[in-house]
C-alpha cells in the first residue's frame, strides 16, 4: 500500500466513519452525481463496512476545480487513491457513469495484483457494448437528457442560476461517458453483480448481460422495477443485495 496524499481526502467522503470495519466499499457517482448520492449505502452499512463515498471534481465543495471529462483519466486519478487506502477486503458500487469508471479502476488495480473482491454495476450497459450518444455536445441537448432520465429534480432543473452552475459538471460527465471506449476483450477476474431496471432507457436487459463477456468470474443480474434512476427509488432493496454481500464475504473470511 502507498502512503497516502493530501489530495486524497479531495476524493473521499467518508459520511458514517467507521472505526474497525471488515470491509471497504467504493462508491462512484452518475454522470453530474455527487459523493452524497450514496448517502443511504452509508447509513445502511456502517460501521460494519468503510463506505467511501466518490466526490468527482467539479462539484459541491469541488466546484471550484476543473471537472475532468476523459473517463481513463479519471480512472488513473482514481486507481491511486484507493491504491493508498488502508488495505481492506474491498468491493465497488458504481452508477452509470460510475459503472463504467469502477470498471476501469478494477481493471488498474488487478494489473497490481490488487483484485476487488466484486463489482456492482448499476444502470450501465457492458463495456463491449456501443450507442452513437451525442448528449454532451451541446447544452441543450445534455439538459434535455437530463430531463428524459429524470435524473435531477424539477425544481432544480427550473432553477436557470443552479444548473448554469451545475453545467461545466454534467458536460464533463457526459463527455465521459459518451466517449468512453472499452480495449477489445477487456476483462476483470472480480465476479460482477448488474443491477438494472426493467424499464431503462440506457440498458437493455441484452446489454446488462453483456457485463459477462467482461468478468472471468461469475455474474450476478439483479433485474429492478424501474427506468435509469430505479436505485434511488429502491434502495431499500439494493441495500440489501449489498448486505447480502458483506455477510457471505464475512462468513467465508471467519470460515
Amino acid at each position: 500500500m502507498s502512503q497516502p496524499s493530501p489530495g486524497d481526502e479531495l476524493w473521499c467522503r467518508r459520511f458514517h466513519p467507521a472505526k474497525n470495519p471488515a470491509a471497504r466499499l467504493v462508491c462512484l457517482p452518475h454522470a453530474g452525481g455527487s459523493a452524497s448520492f450514496f448517502l443511504p449505502v452509508a447509513a445502511a452499512l456502517s460501521p460494519d463496512v468503510d463506505v467511501l463515498a466518490i466526490q468527482y471534481p467539479g462539484r459541491q465543495d469541488r466546484r471550484a476545480e476543473q471537472p475532468i471529462d476523459d473517463l481513463a483519466i479519471l480512472a488513473d486519478h482514481l486507481h491511486g487513491v484507493i491504491r493508498r487506502q488502508p488495505q481492506l477486503p474491498l468491493a465497488f458500487l458504481g452508477h452509470s457513469l460510475g459503472a463504467a469508471l469502477a470498471f476501469e479502476v478494477t481493471r488498474r488495480l488487478e494489473a497490481d495484483g490488487l483484485s476487488p473482491v466484486r463489482l456492482f454495476a448499476s444502470g450501465r450497459r457492458a463495456p463491449s457494448t456501443f450507442r452513437d450518444e451525442t448528449a454532451h455536445r451541446s447544452d441543450a441537448t445534455i439538459l434535455a437528457e437530463v430531463r428524459r432520465l429524470s435524473g435531477t429534480a424539477s425544481a432544480l432543473l427550473d432553477d436557470e442560476e443552479m444548473m448554469r452552475a451545475a453545467l461545466p459538471a454534467l458536460r464533463a460527465d457526459y463527455k465521459a461517458a459518451e466517449t468512453y471506449r472499452c480495449e477489445p476483450g477487456a476483462v476483470v477476474d472480480s465476479p460482477i453483480t448488474v443491477l438494472t431496471g426493467d424499464s431503462d432507457p440506457k440498458t437493455t436487459l441484452d446489454e446488462a448481460k453483456a457485463w459477462g463477456q467482461h468478468t472471468t468470474g461469475s455474474l450476478d443480474l439483479r433485474v429492478f422495477t424501474g427506468a435509469h434512476f430505479f436505485i434511488s427509488e429502491q434502495w431499500k432493496e439494493v441495500i440489501q443485495v449489498l448486505e447480502q454481500h458483506f455477510r457471505t464475504e464475512g462468513a467465508r473470511a471467519a470460515g
